[in-house]
């Protein structure tokens, strides 16, 4: 046999069994980064392996070695954290996972543990130790079963249990006993089918283990009786599984919990480690088995990892519903014939008409000489109380509208297999863009007049005018296509998608817990409503209008305070509405008078409100579409063919995008036929 490299005859000369226990850990962290090689050859890693066994099998002394060393490393650790919790959550709660992922990335590790998980954590493994695990072949597993999963203290009795098949035990104890914890929480409890309270199914797994384990005990974990107790816990977990199932479908009638998703998940993940144990400790070839095992643990590190990871999938069920209860919301914004188009012109006119008083009471606000807090606070309330009134009023503003009705658009490809969804997407995109344009002319027309006509009434009555002459280039300097405006836009475009996701994430909180039914019935609120009856009709105003009074409240104080809070971290941040921005340039042009059609920054003024729409509407719908595609998992539509049936109404059909069907029967015919 040819000598082996360097490196490796380094590391077995350092190996020593008697070495403390952070050194023989940073030696096994030596190898495994040996093993590795540069991460990205899975046949070189598994070619190093089979190099270590020749150079250990072929020399007596170095396999004893190896032995006493595998010895002391199983007396000195705990194989259970990694066999059964690795990859879990401690507690079971999404917040306190989310806080152990924080400090593991901020604080190092320490090799120093007789916890098995940690050290696996410490080795860092990745989806390519999957790989190259998964890449051994069976006479490598073989050896290397040989070498140190058979390995046995030499005092050891010889009826024994293999060390192997006792640590499984305890791993699946421990899992087990979590299962059975969780489907009896009193929250998974309490929203499971009757059916599946009926079954009993969590009631009856500790029977079924137990039964497994007096079968190992007996007869060891190859033997009939043991591999039938193994399959009889199996489709008892099976039933666990599905009965834990029905919580989904009380979740989506009943608002969503992260919390309760989380725990569910968990749920699943540890039946699913359950059934890998078994196939460890009932399987005829264990190696292979534990090699699989072993390649799942290094991928669930990786996963485990990462926070993003874990916001996404405990978080996909609330964002599916907060898209869900957006498109609800976003229906009654696009218009489908002539009719409810004319209806949008009138509603976003009325909003217009309101706005104009807002923009009238944002100078008289800063007329005041608040400081910044004050300042953004009282704008702030001034702008909810504007969005509400608006909202109770069934008008419109138009840069609403596209976080909302991004939802609505995207329910649209939830099934792309059929026959007509393409076309019914093409449908919504021209029904859409007819809505917004028809919002922008009702709000932009009417809050210019107004304005003026404010601007004229104050003159009249003797009052200071709506912006004085000193501050009229300042305004119009910030609405400047030339200065950042573009990027101010862009971020109100946030703040309009994050008032939607506000408001969803409220309907739903207020569903979870069934406030409006507290509210109807509470002896309580009934006493400080004035009564049953009027208590019973502020339950139902309140569960229509919740998310109305969310999204209004929170953009109004976002757009208020969110320019403070950034000013003072030096960020300069500010917020350009396309409305409100309109009537401030109105206002300043009121004032100037027939000077501000000979003033440059006028004209660039409405330059820049010309860009200021349109990257409120698109920022605002591109982030609220793409969350409602995660939300209904379209992860890969056939963009080709929405982009090829978009180019052919376009062509031949391209009014269907700026004027309305006389009837909504026409809607879906706009396209060519």
């Amino acid at each position: 046999m040819a000598s082996p490299p360097p490196d490796l005859t380094r590391l077995l000369a350092t190996l020593d069994p008697e070495a403390p226990l952070a050194g023989r850990h940073l030696w096994l962290i030596d190898l495994v980064q040996w093993l590795r090689g540069d991460g990205a050859n899975v046949s070189a890693a598994a070619a190093r392996l089979r190099l270590l066994l020749d150079a250990t099998l072929a020399h007596p002394e170095e396999g004893q070695r190896w032995r006493r060393w595998w010895q002391a490393f199983l007396a000195t650790v705990d194989a259970t954290p990694l066999l059964a919790d690795h990859g879990f959550a401690p507690r079971s709660a999404f917040f306190s996972e989310f806080g152990h992922r924080l400090r593991r990335k901020l604080l190092p590790g320490t090799p120093e543990t007789s916890d098995l998980g940690e050290l696996f954590d410490l080795l860092r493994p990745t989806a390519y130790d999957a790989q190259w695990l998964r890449a051994l072949d069976a006479d490598t597993l073989a050896r290397l079963h040989r070498l140190l999963l058979a390995a046995a203290p030499a005092d050891a009795p010889a009826d024994a249990p293999e060390p192997g098949s006792r640590l499984l035990m305890d791993a699946l104890t421990y899992s087990v006993s979590q299962v059975s914890a969780t489907g009896f929480a009193s929250e998974i409890r309490i929203r499971m089918s009757d059916a599946a309270k009926q079954a009993r199914p969590f009631h009856d797994l500790p029977a079924h283990f137990e039964a497994l384990r007096a079968a190992v005990a007996t007869h060891g974990a190859q033997s009939a009786p043991a591999l039938v107790a193994a399959g009889v816990l199996r489709e008892q977990l099976d039933a666990c599984r599905h009965a834990a199932y029905t919580v989904y479908a009380h979740l989506d009638a009943h608002g969503v919990s992260v919390g309760i998703v989380f725990r569910l998940r968990q749920l699943r993940e540890r039946i699913i480690r359950i059934k890998a144990l078994l196939d460890c400790l009932s399987s005829d070839q264990p190696a292979q088995a534990m090699t699989e095992l072993l390649a799942q643990l290094a991928q669930i590190s990786e996963d485990r990892r990462s926070l993003r990871a874990l916001i996404t999938t405990s978080s996909h069920l609330t964002a599916a519903k907060v898209a869900e209860r957006s498109a609800e919301s976003g229906e009654h914004y696009i218009t489908r014939d002539a009719a409810e188009y004319r209806a949008m012109l009138g509603a976003a006119a009325g909003g217009g008409a309101v706005l104009a008083f807002t923009t009238w009471a944002k100078f008289a606000i800063y007329a005041l000489g608040l400081s910044a807090f004050w300042s953004g606070l009282a704008a702030g309330l001034n702008y909810a109380a504007s969005f509400v009134l608006i909202m109770l009023m069934h008008w419109t503003v138009a840069t609403k509208q596209p976080a909302m009705t991004a939802s609505a658009m995207a329910a649209k490809l939830k099934d792309m297999g059929d026959a007509g969804a393409v076309e019914s997407f093409v449908d919504e995109v021209a029904n859409l863009l007819r809505s917004q344009i028809a919002a922008i002319l009702g709000n932009l027309g009417l809050v210019v007049p107004v304005v003026l006509l404010i601007c004229w009434a104050l003159r009249l009555a003797g009052l200071p005018p709506m912006v004085d002459l000193a501050h009229t280039r300042k305004v119009l300097h910030e609405q400047h296509l030339l200065g950042p405006t573009a990027l101010f836009a862009a971020f109100t475009g946030v703040l309009l998608f994050a008032s939607s996701i506000i408001a969803g994430w409220v309907e739903n909180w207020f569903v979870f817990h069934r406030l409006d039914s507290a509210i109807a019935h509470h002896p309580r609120c009934a006493r400080l409503l004035g009564g049953t009856a009027r208590a019973q009709r502020w339950s139902g105003f309140l569960r229509r209008h919740i998310s109305g009074f969310s999204a209004n409240i929170s953009l109004g104080l976002m757009l208020g305070l969110v320019p403070a809070f950034t000013a003072f971290f030096g960020l300069g941040l500010e917020v350009r509405h396309v409305t409100l921005s309109t009537g401030q340039v109105a206002a300043a042009a009121a004032t100037l008078g027939q000077a501000a059609w000979q003033l440059p920054d006028f004209w660039w003024a409405l330059a820049g409100i010309a860009v200021i729409g349109p990257l409120n509407l698109a920022v605002s719908f591109y982030l609220a579409f793409r969350l409602a595609l995660a939300a209904h998992s379209v992860t890969r539509v056939d963009r080709r063919r929405i982009h090829a049936a978009l180019r052919r109404r376009l062509l031949q059909a391209p009014a269907s995008f700026l004027l309305p069907p006389r009837h909504r029967a026409e809607a879906g015919a706009a396209g060519p036929q």
